[in-house]
């Protein structure tokens, strides 16, 4: 392909002209002129992308000839980013720009790809900063499953302002959330950060539908940033399904019945939060059955999918109970990520997609109770049996493997130390969820507790391990030894983030010299490295049930990652009947953290 400008006619405007037309032929971002026939003008870069095809390529599974037609038809600047060569291709990642040409008199446009990106570095803070304001985990009860999914706009100037929610409000009830606040980029997520901490602060006081919305209202209307945001609020109890709902300029959500039938919810309409004073909000009410999914969305998600709302409410409701089947057979399906990955064929994704999708299940898994001999051989029947059945409450895999190595090593001590040898014992186990959520296994025998001997060697560590796989661990030893596990039930987000860990340096170590253990820690303290401080505080202590000491005092920094694991511990102590001892400089940054954060109600600062 070698298109040709117009002929210039002599003068130095002309002569500047072709020096300018000389210095864009040569420059490394790709060029090209379009008119209503197609491109009649590309520079080197860009025929040496199109190669003997000659036409405009493909950027994040977007041709550029589609994006150029846009800025003809619409007039409007035209911004997409991804892989060069479509979305499962292997080339860079570039941004594509398009502007209106001017062609004397006719509409035109210049189409730009960048081969760094241009401001791909800030869409993809824009992407991190949404996703860090996202909630990391939903809430997972035993009769509801929740799904949340994002994805960022494909034009970069589009990125930014739409979010979902679900807050655990106790008695089984849950508020469920979506919005889209105004604006793109940084102050888009901020906005919607602003807007997310404001929904959860008045459901906390007042979660009923009207209440909600008034408040944001108020909210808007004094948040400059904030005006002019769309929210859809629903307060569920997932124990009958009740759902009272209102809304503030938001689309409707679906709801997708058993045999794959959908309904829209009947909203009424009312303007986004704190464009007109003094409006009040429609409460609704429906009751979600069993077997029946709630499909909130941004209004991105119609915008992304071609053939108008109501063919983009279709298919939004298709590929929801196609998501819901796939559930049935794997309960480890990823509902809202799963609805995402059905219609990503579909999505031309010109604005941001929030989807949240609550599945009230056909039928809640019951408790478990086992009863069986306190036989090392019987320890691989209970791992199975709970197993599966933590399969079928829909936890994930990875939460799953902790709290089954938790139960393990409870009924391993039973198995191991609770009967002499010879004599004959059962072991108990029971395992049950709350409408909240809140998962318990209570492994209990009739024998005796083995009292964790002070250099553990390689055994004894069961209390330890137990503690750093669970929420809470409790030990009764009446007429027996009864080991109460309990942990909040959670499913990860959109993007579940990992976890530090602490750095390769030992910042504590555990010094056993002294009548006590003690737990010295050195350096700089921080949310990298806080981990470490909580394990060597768990193995110091025997898992909580011995006292010991923790030295702060060559500590250079303290912040509050190191205040929570202080306060985690002491807690544990609490528990257990005893105090932990914390050493600092009196002078020193841990003193004065500790300090003014009220440590003294729960440790004994020295």
């Amino acid at each position: 392909m070698s298109p040709s400008p117009p002929e210039q006619t002599p003068g130095p405007r002309a002569e500047r002209d072709a020096r300018l037309l000389a210095a864009l032929r040569v420059t490394g971002r790709a060029l090209w002129a379009v008119d209503g026939d197609g491109v009649f003008w590309a520079n080197a870069r860009a025929q040496e992308l199109a190669g003997s095809g000659g036409g405009l390529p493909v950027v994040g599974g977007r041709r550029l000839d589609e994006l150029a037609a846009a800025v003809v038809r619409d007039g409007v600047e035209q911004r997409t980013r991804g892989a060069l060569g479509g979305p499962d291709a292997d080339g860079p990642q570039v941004l594509a720009s398009s502007w209106l040409l001017d062609l004397d008199g006719r509409p035109g446009a210049l189409v730009v790809l960048d081969p760094h990106g241009g401001t791909l570095e800030d869409a993809d803070l824009v992407e991190q900063v949404q996703h860090a304001l996202l909630p990391p985990t939903l809430p997972l009860l035993p009769g509801m499953r929740l799904s949340g999914s994002y994805h960022q706009a494909s034009r970069v100037g589009s990125a930014g302002g739409d979010w979902y929610d679900a807050v655990p409000l106790g008695g089984g009830r849950l508020a469920l959330v979506i919005g889209d606040a105004v604006g793109s980029g940084v102050p888009a997520v901020g906005a919607m950060g602003r807007l997310r901490g404001a929904v959860r602060a008045s459901a906390q006081r007042d979660p009923e539908p009207a209440g909600v919305v008034a408040a944001l209202d108020a909210f808007a209307a004094g948040t400059g940033d904030v005006d002019g945001a769309s929210v859809f609020y629903g307060l569920l109890d997932a124990a009958t399904g009740r759902l009272s709902y209102a809304a503030a300029g938001h689309p409707a959500p679906i709801v997708v019945h058993r045999d794959g039938a959908s309904s829209t919810l009947d909203v009424e309409p009312r303007p986004p939060l704190g464009t007109v004073p003094g409006v009040t909000a429609t409460v609704g009410a429906c009751v979600l059955e069993p077997g029946e999914t709630l499909v909130l969305f941004s209004d991105g998600a119609l915008s992304a999918l071609t053939g108008g709302p109501a063919e983009g409410i279709r298919l939004l409701a298709e590929a929801s109970h196609r998501a819901v089947v796939a559930l049935e057979a794997d309960p480890d399906t990823d509902i809202a990520g799963t609805v995402a990955e059905m219609l990503r064929g579909r999505f031309d994704r010109p604005d941001d997609v929030a989807v949240l999708v609550a599945h009230r299940r056909a039928s809640t898994p019951g408790p478990l109770v086992l009863e069986l001999p306190a036989v090392p051989a019987g320890l691989s029947g209970v791992r199975r049996r709970l197993g599966t059945w933590l399969a079928t409450l829909g936890m994930a895999e990875r939460d799953r493997v902790g709290l089954l190595v938790a139960a393990g090593e409870a009924c391993a001590n039973s198995v191991e130390h609770a009967y002499p040898e010879g004599e004959a014992g059962l072991l108990h186990v029971h395992a049950d969820v709350d409408v909240d959520g809140v998962l318990t296994v209570v492994v209990r025998d009739d024998g005796r507790w083995r009292t964790p001997d002070r250099e553990p060697g390689d055994r004894g560590r069961g209390l330890l391990i137990m503690r750093q796989m669970v929420d809470q661990v409790l030990l009764e030893e009446t007429g027996g030894t009864t080991v109460t596990l309990s942990v909040q039930l959670r499913r990860g987000g959109d993007r579940e983030r990992e976890q530090p860990v602490g750095g390769a340096e030992d910042l504590a170590v555990v010094d056993r010299t002294g009548p006590l253990p003690v737990v010295r820690v050195s350096g700089a303290l921080d949310a990298g490295n806080a981990e470490q401080m909580r394990i060597r505080l768990l193995e110091a202590s025997r898992g909580g049930t011995t006292p010991c000491v923790l030295d702060l005092t060559d500590t250079a920094l303290f912040n509050s990652a190191g205040v929570r694991v202080v306060f985690a511990v002491a807690r544990i102590a609490q528990a257990e009947g005893w105090r932990l001892t914390v050493r600092t400089h009196a002078e020193g940054m841990a003193a004065h953290v500790l300090g003014i954060s009220g440590a003294s109600s729960l440790v004994d600062l020295v």
